[in-house]
């Protein structure tokens, strides 16, 4: 089976093409700049090759309709035609209380998607959008949404509600939803798939850390709890997003800067984080660098980024009962040793130890960096959210067809 695995955002479009029958990548790429001048295409062909195209793209579906076109090329394509593609996958970041797991695209399941729209503003329009256009350019295609949400639908009400008046719950759907569902998903089975051992009997915590972070704390192959809340924004510090915040200080701010919701939701979502502390950067590797040439706000932001992560952990750690394996994933998490050594830092009388060297020797790639002493085995993956919806994609659509 050939699956095209599309991730639609506002302004770019991230693509993959497997095939199924050995889960390879045969092409890869994504448009940047959607929409604005200077638009472009970024494409891996089946080789390796990398090449560039530019040129004005106007909307998801010429963009799409652009991608199609260098799939089915003859120079730089890898189809003879837009037929042999047997499914899409999207990627859906909200699918709000209705979706527990990814769903087959009908009209009815795309009027849901569209109604979570308000939950996620930013992200479920243009994902809609991507959809939309698949059906116009292929009419009548299998497609399949995959939900950031889905995999913390097994989170307990407890776990889940506000301390607010119940009433908006019930009618704003105001809860922690979670996010960053299909990273956790894939990097919690395959960490299990490494070590041998049962992923419905296992206790683990999942960190995401890239630009956007968030952990899980996965119990018995179900999210329990998750960092991230109604938004995005809760949780850790992250690049540009101020993670956990006193809603006292957002109404005080706002009020002492005469600030309005927009420009208010702008502060705390683009220019807090990591970016406001430091005054430098939102990435990690700059701001490295500047605590290396003494910056102290540099110094601060990390130790406040590394405290942050060791609190959810702990706290994770009561909700489970105990801890099996802790996992290290995302840009941050899979690429940056000094990181991972911080927030391990002084976790030994949890049973946490990681083992110096193999940790610094580690980058972008599977590996256990647990010390012999640790109770808690420690592991880098890599996640892998495309595969995790080409999965997901095959499936659903291979039970639709002998049904």
């Amino acid at each position: 089976m050939i699956i095209l695995v599309l991730n639609c955002g506002s302004s770019s479009i991230k693509y993959q093409l497997f095939d199924m029958t050995d889960r390879k990548v045969v092409a890869k790429g994504g448009i940047e700049k959607l929409g604005m001048k200077g638009s472009f295409l970024n494409h891996t062909k089946t080789n390796g090759q990398k090449v560039v195209f530019e040129g004005e793209i106007l909307d998801h579906k010429s963009g799409i309709e652009y991608i199609l076109g260098v799939l089915t090329s003859v120079k730089h394509g890898c189809l003879k035609s837009m037929e042999q593609i047997d499914a899409v996958g999207h990627r859906v970041v909200h699918g709000g209380e209705r979706f527990s797991e990814s769903a087959f695209l009908t009209d009815e399941i795309i009027e849901v998607v569209t109604k979570c729209s308000d939950l996620a503003p930013l992200h479920n329009p243009p994902n809609l959008k991507g959809i939309q256009a698949m059906e116009e350019l292929i009419p009548g295609i299998a497609q399949v949404g995959v939900f950031d949400t889905a995999f913390h639908q097994t989170m307990e009400e407890y776990a889940y509600m506000y301390g607010i008046p119940y009433i908006l719950y019930k009618k704003y759907g105001i809860r922690r939803y979670g996010f960053h569902g299909t990273s956790h998903r894939y990097v919690t089975k395959r960490a299990c798939e490494i070590l041998g051992v049962d992923y419905e009997k296992q206790r683990i915590i999942s960190c995401h850390l890239g630009n956007g972070a968030s952990i899980a704390a996965v119990k018995n192959g179900k999210s329990v709890d998750t960092s991230m809340g109604f938004t995005p924004i809760e949780g850790l510090i992250m690049g540009t997003r101020c993670g956990d915040l006193d809603v006292g200080v957002v109404t005080y701010i706002m009020e002492k800067e005469d600030l309005g919701i927009k420009t208010a939701n702008t502060l705390f979502n683009k220019h807090a984080g990591m970016l406001g502390l430091t005054g430098v950067s939102s990435d990690m590797r700059e701001i490295e660098e500047a605590k290396k040439n003494g910056n102290e706000r540099a110094k601060l932001a990390l130790d406040m980024y590394n405290y942050k992560v060791k609190k959810y952990i702990g706290s994770y750690m009561a909700a489970m009962n105990g801890l099996d394996i802790l996992i290290m994933t995302g840009g941050i998490g899979e690429n940056a040793a000094i990181t991972r050594a911080g927030v391990c830092s002084e976790l030994e009388g949890l049973g946490i130890e990681i083992d110096q060297e193999k940790n610094n020797s580690v980058r972008g790639k599977e590996a256990e960096i647990s010390a012999p002493a640790s109770k808690v085995k420690v592991l880098v993956v890599p996640t892998n959210e495309e595969l995790m919806i080409a999965l997901d994609t095959e499936k659903i659509v291979r039970e639709r067809v002998k049904s």
